[in-house]
């Protein structure tokens, strides 16, 4: 039998052990992916910014919310590079508000072209 301060010390080991395989954020950052997959380490900051409250608001109407899934913004890494550089710079509000009208016709295009692409293959099986 096992005594239980060796089974917690044992424990402690596996949960190490488990985590250490797993990609944490650093205090006060938080992770996000890009659609092609990328990885993106961003400020907590940032989650004031209107342009990533668009983001998540267009990540969960497309992907959903994510449970324990990561959360996946629907954008290529190039354009998430560039908005991270955005907002961590100097932003008037007009440019603010005109990478915003982008992500809504850019991203919101390219969401019903997919649903569009993903209808006429459904209606192809029937």
């Amino acid at each position: 039998m096992i005594k239980p301060k060796r089974l917690i010390e044992m424990a402690k080991k596996w949960q190490k052990a488990a985590s250490a395989g797993r990609k944490v954020a650093d205090k006060g950052h938080f992770v996000v992916y890009s659609s092609d997959k990328k990885r993106f380490v961003v400020p907590l900051t940032y989650l004031a910014s209107n342009i990533f409250r668009e983001l998540f608001r267009m990540s969960e109407e497309e992907y959903g919310l994510p449970g324990d899934q990561p959360i996946t913004l629907p954008c290529d890494a190039f354009f998430l590079e560039y908005a991270i550089l955005f907002v961590g710079g100097f932003v008037s509000q007009d440019l603010e508000k005109t990478l915003l009208e982008y992500v809504n016709s850019v991203l919101s295009s390219q969401s019903s072209v997919v649903q569009e692409v993903n209808s006429q293959q459904v209606l192809r099986c029937f």
